[in-house]
């Protein structure tokens, strides 16, 4: 570990102007960002009393190895550009506040051709309109069922959907008028995007209209004497009344807000947000993430809102009022920078009294219960992490915690698409962000030993290439500087992608791959990079150069790691080896016609779907294909008889085309 005193800057080398400073590794890795109204009185309270910091703090100091810093004209731009670094170096010692995953959300992919209505977990993804959270997940399972009951939108899978649309007949809920089933043409495109229009807009809060509307057509069936038809009418009209049940208005229907509150302990900080739409509770999320930092309530206000409202795409969702616990020092700047996302006037205040009040604090106990919740779950995890990171460290007798290790695996058939997949473990949980997968040509796919050395040297001469760049940057001068200490900031190139080296490097295979990625690492000068191999046989641990290999108890926690780590990587492997493989095998149906280019390509295979069917249709119909002429028609059907012929009349019958 770096001593801070080796890296301080000397005192009159920092300015007292506001600005935005980042703590750098060794390994040029930004690994915390932060502002400050005065950037020398901010930066020398981390290398002053250095044993006094929060205990977070106090590995960030010793991890760091330099600090720079950008001076900025206003608190609003420190705001701005502090929120561009996080998001630009997510860095390691920073509040991040990850999402909890515990509340499913009713979605409508309204990006999709036919959308689709579905429970979903996780990220958002654009052009998907979201509903909830929802909670206990048989809640939204209740939803979906009564509302498609008014609403029969499509909710099957893709592969449900294709199925029945290639048989012509529909799935279950088609027939028992849960679905409309655009599959078998039964709704037209425009009328079923038209329904899931009217799904969301009561799902957003507003029956109204298609209630009235229900309740008419039932008086009309009653009149006319369709009572079948009327009783029908009647159980859909109930059906949106007790989805509605479970929203009661909590404040005045002008209201809309989002209330946020806190709860936090020495390490950890537990966030929760209730949105508020026509005085109706729409939604709520929670956050839980390790704190840095001893911040109290106003800081961590302001970083959550950066995160939170920096990242929606769609910034009409910014609500009129934001109502917080405290209020943040620079919380005028704050709501200026909500108010330009926004494009329309934002409050952000505390509530002191009335429903308001009421609710936050209503908000704040769920925070404090989120967190004894995640405390309690993630208490046997963490320390059987430890553990077992601990052990492997002490049985490979490293001096290094094993703070990241990377794990590789070659996936192949009998020597064709050769692949390999690079999988990342930090703290003990995978970090998928920064998985890769490499395809190997050449002589380096003639065997798995060649692969791996292969795959090893391409990923760590891209360290070394990206640590030479970081350790030589381009610096520009801040124009028009009259002090005595000139400000420079770095130009990042591009954010680096291998520019941070594993603790460990684990290899599937034996003694051979092991010595293959042992000769790759010391040619590149990385002779002190620790390797291991993992045997699939007897799940034995190969070092380098060793005849015999390390065995740990089948009960080992860090053999269980390692065995994870290894099944990750050759699930990810697999997947991209069946990728290639499935490329491979549709290439020479459509690639090979002389004049089809890709855009026709892809209109043959949205039209046809599979060989089998497009060997079967005659010029005639292959025409009918948008931008496809007769001409070209002819010489397709030309060309995959040719192909059946030489082929021996079977090959590739089934197989799907692909562009």
């Amino acid at each position: 570990m770096a001593d801070p005193a080796s890296y301080r800057p000397a005192p009159g080398e920092i300015p007292t102007k506001p600005g935005v400073y980042r703590f750098i590794d060794p390994h040029g890795r930004v690994i915390y960002v932060g502002k400050a109204k005065n950037l020398r009185s901010r930066l020398n309270s981390y290398f002053t009393g250095v044993h006094q910091l929060h205990p977070k703090t106090y590995a960030m100091v010793h991890t760091a190895s330099r600090v720079e810093w950008t001076v900025v004209g206003s608190e609003l731009e420190a705001i701005q550009l502090e929120y561009t670094w996080i998001k630009q170096h997510t860095p390691r010692f920073n509040v991040m506040y990850r999402d909890d995953k515990s509340y499913p959300y009713l979605a409508v992919t309204m990006n999709e051709k036919y959308p689709r209505v579905q429970v979903m977990r996780g990220d958002k993804k654009p052009g998907v309109k979201y509903f909830g959270p929802f909670h206990p997940a048989k809640a939204i399972r209740e939803t979906v069922d009564t509302m498609l009951r008014v609403f029969p939108v499509r909710s099957c899978s893709a592969g449900v959907f294709r199925r029945a649309e290639a048989s012509g007949r529909p799935c279950l809920l088609g027939y028992i008028d849960k679905c409309s089933a655009p599959c078998v043409g039964n709704i037209s495109e425009e009328d079923h995007r038209h329904l899931a229009e009217q799904f969301v807009e009561v799902m957003a809060g507003r029956p109204g209209p298609h209630m009235r509307r229900i309740e008419e057509q039932m008086k009309q069936a009653v009149a006319e004497l369709r009572f079948e038809d009327a009783a029908r009418h009647r159980d859909d009209l109930e059906a949106l009344r007790r989805v509605f049940e479970r929203n009661a208005v909590v404040l005045s229907e002008e209201t809309e807000a989002d209330l946020f509150a806190f709860a936090q302990d020495e390490l950890e900080v537990s966030a929760q947000v209730f949105h508020v739409r026509q005085g109706r509770i729409r939604g709520q999320r929670g956050w839980v993430s390790e704190k840095v930092e001893d911040l109290d309530d106003a800081g961590l206000v302001e970083q959550l809102l950066l995160q939170v409202y920096g990242d929606i795409p769609d910034t009409e969702r910014i609500p009129r009022e934001v109502l917080v616990p405290t209020l943040p020092e620079n919380h005028e700047e704050l709501a200026s920078w909500l108010s330009a996302r926004r494009g329309a006037k934002v409050s952000l205040r505390v509530p002191q009294r009335g429903d308001k009040a009421a609710l936050l604090s209503t908000v704040q106990e769920n925070a404090e219960q989120a967190l004894q919740l995640h405390k309690a779950r993630r208490a046997g995890d963490i320390t059987t992490r430890s553990a077992a990171l601990r052990e492997l460290q002490e049985a490979l007798g490293l001096s290094e915690p094993l703070l990241r290790i990377e794990c590789f695996d070659i996936s192949h058939t009998s020597g064709t698409n050769v692949v390999a997949s690079m999988v990342v473990i930090e703290d003990g949980l995978p970090k998928k962000k920064d998985y890769r997968r490499f395809s190997i040509r050449g002589e380096a796919a003639r065997d798995d030993t060649s692969a791996m050395r292969d795959v090893i040297t391409r990923r760590f001469s891209r360290y070394l290439k990206e640590l030479a760049e970081s350790q030589n940057p381009v610096l520009e001068e801040s124009p028009g500087d009259t002090d005595s200490v000139k400000e420079s900031t770095v130009v990042d190139r591009q954010s680096p992608r291998f520019a941070y080296p594993p603790s460990l490097v684990v290899v599937d295979g034996g003694q051979p791959q092991v010595n293959a990625a042992r000769a790759a690492l010391e040619e590149l000068g990385l002779e002190d990079m620790p390797v291991i191999g993992l045997a699939k046989r007897l799940e034995e641990i190969w070092l380098p150069q060793d005849d015999f290999p390390l065995v740990l108890p089948r009960s080992s926690e860090a053999l269980y790691m390692l065995q994870r780590i290894r099944d990750e990587a050759h699930r990810f492997a697999i997947a991209y080896h069946r990728s290639a493989r499935s490329k491979q095998m549709t290439h020479s149906a459509l690639d090979d016609i002389p004049g089809l280019g890709t855009k026709r390509r892809a209109a043959v295979v949205a039209h046809f779907g599979s060989v089998a069917q497009l060997t079967e249709a005659t010029p005639e119909q292959i025409a009918e294909v948008p931008g496809i002429g007769l001409h070209t028609a002819h010489k397709i059907a030309e060309h995959l008889r040719s192909t059946e012929d030489s082929s021996g009349g079977d090959a590739g019958r089934h197989r799907p085309v692909e562009s």
